[in-house]
């Protein structure tokens, strides 16, 4: 199968799924790509490179805020990225469309 299917159904939630990992905490960028590895069961596999345009959007719409850590010992400062209100907002109202787009195709696809 042509995996252009597979990137353009993926691409279209990774917001969604960032979000959703900083819900409980925050993180920082490789924590949250092992996460999404971990959690999906290595069905998204992000690489640096697709992951931080996605933060700083999210940053730039204020969905999410971004500081970075101390330097503690040998461990070198990261920066941290944490939901806001409105990022909570956005993301409540981001599951709810995909509630109704995934009853929605389970409809189409049963028959």
């Amino acid at each position: 199968m042509n995996d252009k299917y597979e990137r353009q159904m993926k691409k279209g939630v990774l917001d969604m799924l960032v979000l959703r990992l900083l819900r409980s905490e925050a993180k920082y960028g490789y924590q949250i790509i092992q996460e999404m590895k971990e959690k999906s069961e290595e069905t998204f596999l992000l690489k640096d490179g697709t992951l931080y345009p996605i933060l700083y959007r999210l940053e730039d719409d204020n969905l999410v805020i971004s500081k970075w850590s101390e330097a503690e010992g040998k461990q070198v400062p990261r920066k941290y990225y944490e939901i806001t209100e409105a990022g909570q907002k956005t993301l409540d109202e981001i599951e709810a469309v995909w509630k109704r787009i995934s009853d929605g195709i389970a409809k189409i696809m049963e028959d």
